[in-house]
């Protein structure tokens, strides 16, 4: 059973995670724009999702199912609101935005997704992340950096092994030489030495240079170079407290301005659980952007390009009065129709 390969990957996880979590803390106080602007994208970019799976998919269709209130820290009611949802948080675990059913186990969609038994009849749960990212631009941008320094690295191993300071290196240090000589484009990458700094003659000054720019551009190549699908830590706990209830197969969604990637719940739990794939696949890191919690970082290529185009939607400046008279402006996002590819929705996360 589904519920039970997950439950299964988890407690063999690396990652020791706390399936018995409790939400606490006390209900933030204050709203601020960049939180609005987030929270807009993030409606916007479920809306896409929603949408694009009910125009485009003739045999399934999708309901919301998540928590859409409006309410934000600041608003009168909000602290009992946030209250209520940790209770939920802590009782049926995290709420997937929307649930997808087969058409033909609700003709009229008549689904109502407070009734436990219409839950469990959906197919597929969809977590849908945003980010503010062209995720093609990106990834050209990112080629083009590697390529470049590669290029770079390439030109320095020529000048230090083609010229008289590949003698002096050899003669100063052999390990660096040796490390240099056996170096290809495909290992600069893994090249690990410390720089020194020789500096009595104008020789020993041009060396160190050429050593610093190659540890510049080696670092260059360590940098995380793709754009991921970021689940924290702290929901793959609550996201399985909710499958084990409901024993939905579960995919994070994420969803950039011009394309949208599907990766199962299930995969992730198994990525993570090789460190051969840490470092290539995916990144734990302390995200600033998360409040500072731990965020897995999966390279959003390893999964499925289930919307292949996303039109740009309109943005416009907004502005929310606080009851204290506080003014905050945000951006809103309106349209942008996302493009379903419905062969790659059945085989990669309906049937998957």
């Amino acid at each position: 059973m589904y519920k039970d390969d997950i439950l299964n990957l988890i407690q063999q996880s690396p990652l020791e995670i706390d399936t018995e979590i409790q939400m606490t803390g006390r209900p933030p106080t204050m709203a601020n724009s960049e939180f609005l602007t987030n929270k807009e994208q993030g409606d916007w970019a479920e809306k896409v999702v929603y949408r694009a799976i009910n125009e485009f998919s003739s045999d399934y269709f999708a309901v919301q199912y998540g928590r859409s209130d409006s309410i934000v820290a600041g608003d009168d009611g909000f602290a009992d609101f946030y209250m209520e949802y940790q209770s939920e948080l802590n009782t049926i675990g995290k709420r997937p935005d929307l649930l997808i059913f087969k058409l033909t186990d609700f003709p009229d969609r008549d689904v109502d997704i407070e009734n436990d038994e219409h839950v469990r009849k959906a197919v597929v749960a969809l977590e849908v992340r945003s980010s503010s990212f062209l995720i093609d631009k990106y990834t050209a941008f990112m080629d083009e950096r590697q390529q470049e320094a590669i290029k770079n690295c390439t030109d320095i191993r020529k000048n230090l092994l083609e010229g008289e300071l590949g003698n002096l290196l050899k003669r100063k240090n052999s390990t660096i030489y040796k490390l240099i000589l056996g170096a290809t484009n495909e290992t600069f990458k893994e090249l690990d030495f410390r720089r020194p700094s020789w500096s009595l003659t104008q020789e020993l000054r041009d060396l160190t240079d050429l050593l610093k720019g190659l540890k510049e551009n080696i670092k260059t190549l360590h940098k995380r170079d793709y754009l991921s699908i970021t689940p924290k830590m702290e929901d793959i706990a609550l996201v399985n407290r909710w499958i084990q209830k409901y024993n939905v197969k579960h995919f994070y969604l994420q969803v950039f301005f011009d394309k949208a990637y599907a990766i199962s719940f299930q995969d992730i739990l198994e990525l993570v659980s090789n460190d051969e794939n840490e470092g290539n696949n995916f990144s734990i890191e302390r995200d600033v952007k998360n409040q500072g919690k731990t965020t897995i970082k999966v390279n959003v290529k390893i999964g499925k390009e289930v919307i292949g185009k996303i039109d740009m939607p309109e943005h416009k400046a907004a502005m929310k009065e606080l009851d204290r008279g506080r003014l905050l402006f945000y951006v809103t996002f309106e349209g942008g129709k996302g493009y379903l590819d419905n062969e790659i929705l059945m085989r990669d996360v309906i049937n998957a």
